[in-house]
């Protein structure tokens, strides 16, 4: 069953992480730098909220692929990890 792992806030994050995934997911994560990825998105000025991860998460460049994150817009930022290079 998937549910919701929450990484708390911690340091300078703005908002804790939310990862989910499965037990067995989390398991088979929890050495990876996916889950980095998602404190690291929590750092970013203006997010909302959390940092989110869906069930497919994996590296990715700068956001984990996977992740999702809101941004105040005033505030936020708009990140090319987070939209993907591929975008242009």
């Amino acid at each position: 069953m998937t549910r919701g792992w929450r990484l708390p806030r911690a340091g300078k994050m703005r908002v804790d992480g939310i990862v989910y995934a499965s037990d067995e997911m989390m398991g088979d994560l929890r050495d990876d730098q996916c889950l980095q990825q998602v404190v690291n998105v929590a750092h970013l000025p203006g997010i909302v909220n959390a940092s989110l991860a869906m069930p497919d998460i994996h590296w990715g460049y700068g956001f984990p692929i996977g992740g999702v994150a809101a941004m105040d817009a005033e505030e936020g930022v708009i990140s090319p990890g987070g939209v993907g290079y591929d975008i242009n």
